[in-house]
């Protein structure tokens, strides 16, 4: 007489794994942010939250009128606006970290093939980030602050709020940041067969009115940041397409021997 299976055991090796894989994930979430809480700490010390600010405001500071400064027009902003400035140096300084920590929970589950897309990709797209916001920095803010202060009347005297520049600068390292992203955008479409690389090329034309549309949105209203930010999109896209024929070549899952002939 055969025995009815029991459902509570079928289902009973089901949920450990299950349970590991959340506390997992939950150990190395804690990790990632007792790292960004120690690299803000180790900033708070030195050089400081108001440094740090200084250090943003640096390149508006340089083209403002003799004597003029930046103001608080809220009762809080000289504490908030530093701190926020102080989180998010933070978190970009320990984001290689955090990367490591999600690459190392989800490698465990791929293929060998598979490894060798995701982690160049993971590695990638980071560095093109941090070098979209620094092109941003160091050469788009003095550039539109040159001219938008070259624009201005000479009868208005500039007195910027702290907290307005700092969401302008938020939206300004976001906005290069993801387009810094586009090789790895391309990729991923040519590599998960979304677009094959002949469209890709084809769709250059289109590709540069989408770029400046989208600098035109993004962007302040002047001709210097969106030539600075649809230029190295087009730039980038045609690295993208380079990059899709490598990517496409060298992350093939290899060939199952049953399916291939003798």
């Amino acid at each position: 007489m055969s025995e009815t299976p029991n459902k509570e055991d079928e289902l009973a090796g089901t949920e450990q794994p299950f349970v590991q894989h959340l506390m997992e994930l939950r150990d190395r979430l804690v990790k990632a942010m007792i790292a960004v809480g120690v690299v803000a700490a180790a900033l708070f010390f030195y050089p400081g939250p108001g440094q740090l600010y200084d250090f943003l405001a640096a390149p508006l500071v340089a083209h403002l009128p003799q004597g003029a400064t930046m103001i608080a027009t809220s009762v809080i902003s000289p504490f908030m606006v530093p701190l926020k400035i102080l989180l998010m140096s933070a978190f970009l300084v320990a984001l290689p970290f955090v990367l490591w920590q999600v690459w190392a929970f989800v490698a465990p589950g791929l293929y060998s093939h598979e490894k060798r897309l995701v982690l160049p990709l993971v590695v990638s797209s980071t560095v093109l980030f941090f070098i979209g916001v620094a092109f941003c920095y160091f050469f788009v803010f003095g550039q539109v602050f040159s001219f938008i202060q070259g624009f201005a009347p000479k009868s208005i005297t500039a007195a910027p709020d702290i907290e307005a520049y700092l969401g302008f600068v938020m939206t300004m390292f976001l906005a290069f940041g993801l387009a810094f992203e586009v090789p790895i955008a391309v990729v991923v479409l040519a590599r998960l067969n979304v677009v094959s690389v002949e469209k890709l090329k084809s769709f250059r034309g289109y590709f540069i009115v989408v770029a400046f549309v989208i600098a035109a949105i993004v962007t302040p209203p002047d001709v210097v940041s969106q030539l600075a930010l649809a230029i190295p999109m087009c730039l980038l896209y045609e690295l993208g397409i380079w990059a899709a024929q490598l990517f496409i070549r060298h992350t093939k899952a290899p060939e199952d021997p049953q399916e291939s002939g003798p």
